[in-house]
């Protein structure tokens, strides 16, 4: 199981997902976090990153990535 920084529902979040053979991406999971807790500049420019790629709507038990 892998994780990264998204937007989800326009909030900050750390998505769970697997990546299969093919490179489709299942999402398990998410939680909301706060930019504030993570204080080091490794972290902060993983956050960058990683929201630069991903945007993802949850709705009705569902995840829909969201092109940007």
């Amino acid at each position: 199981m892998c994780w990264c920084f998204a937007i989800v529902n326009n909030k900050l979040a750390e998505i769970f997902f697997d990546e299969k053979k093919n490179g489709e991406v299942k999402i398990r999971g998410h939680c909301y976090v706060k930019q504030e807790e993570y204080k080091t500049k490794t972290e902060q420019k993983w956050i960058e990153h990683d929201i630069s790629k991903g945007r993802v709507v949850y709705r009705n038990k569902k995840y829909k990535k969201v092109i940007i």
